[in-house]
């Protein structure tokens, strides 16, 4: 299994909204670094969701359940999409702020590649993520 982060602002698409739908497509990607992260995603496989620009923090686990297909708002075949479903609230959102406060998680690509809407987490980060979210 794999683990990765997608951001999303919750004035266009929160955790909650998320939850309601009970499943959406990953769409609207156009940086080729995060499209690669999507064409790299497999079933099952584990999903943060971060809110960006409002909040700033990790609020719920996602499950990846499908692989990646054209994205369909836009017919230029470089673009794909995933399909995601809401696994699990953190009980506790990790905020930007302790995420940068753990020396364990400085080389998270949330941090490093800040810009990057949809990035990989290595097993350890997603361990530490959950144990700060009270899971």
């Amino acid at each position: 299994m794999n683990y990765w982060l997608v951001k999303s602002e919750p004035f266009k698409y929160s955790w909650d909204q998320f939850v309601k739908d009970k499943k959406t497509s990953w769409e609207g990607v156009r940086n080729y670094a995060a499209r690669n992260n999507l064409r790299a995603m497999a079933v099952g496989d584990h999903v943060l969701f971060y809110h960006s620009n409002e909040g700033l923090a990790i609020v719920g686990i996602a499950i990846v359940a499908t692989t990646a297909y054209q994205d369909p708002t836009t017919d230029d075949t470089n673009w794909v999409v995933v399909d995601l479903k809401p696994l699990k609230a953190l009980p506790v959102p990790v905020t930007l702020a302790a995420v940068k406060q753990e020396p364990s998680l400085e080389g998270m690509q949330l941090i490093r590649l800040s810009r990057l809407s949809v990035s990989a987490v290595t097993p350890d980060e997603y361990r530490k993520v959950l144990q700060m979210g009270g899971l």
